[in-house]
């Protein structure tokens, strides 16, 4: 899996869950892409079977697209929570965990977060 497919699939979860429904438009502006890569995308990610596209050219993760989306997601979000908790400023943290999050191995991230679960939730 690439950080690219991984990247446009947390793109549409967060834009969906922002907005409610997400369009090609959105993902060029949360991405700061132009129109045609993210069309060329979407073509991609939908031949792959990660994502729907209706007669309204909405966006809509398939199951395998959402399972993907929220593991990048949660992903995301874990790591920045342990990169704030160890004193990263905020803006630091959630650029490096947006890094991150496409190459640490699942046992690695599990162990992380395993470990500073309880002490964050202490705090």
């Amino acid at each position: 899996m690439s950080e690219s497919t991984e990247m446009y699939l947390e793109s549409i979860l967060v834009i969906q869950k922002r907005k409610g429904v997400v369009r090609s438009i959105d993902i060029a502006h949360e991405l700061n892409f132009s129109k045609p890569t993210i069309s060329q995308q979407i073509k991609r990610l939908k031949s792959l079977d990660y994502i729907n596209v209706n007669e309204h050219n909405i966006i809509s993760l398939t199951d395998k697209g959402m399972e993907i989306a929220s593991m990048i997601y949660e992903r995301h979000n874990e790591l920045s929570r342990i990169f704030r908790y160890i004193g990263i400023p905020e803006d630091v943290a959630t650029e490096d965990a947006c890094r991150v999050e496409h190459y640490i191995s699942p046992e690695t991230f599990e162990a992380l977060k395993n470990y500073f679960d309880p002490l964050i939730n202490k705090k």
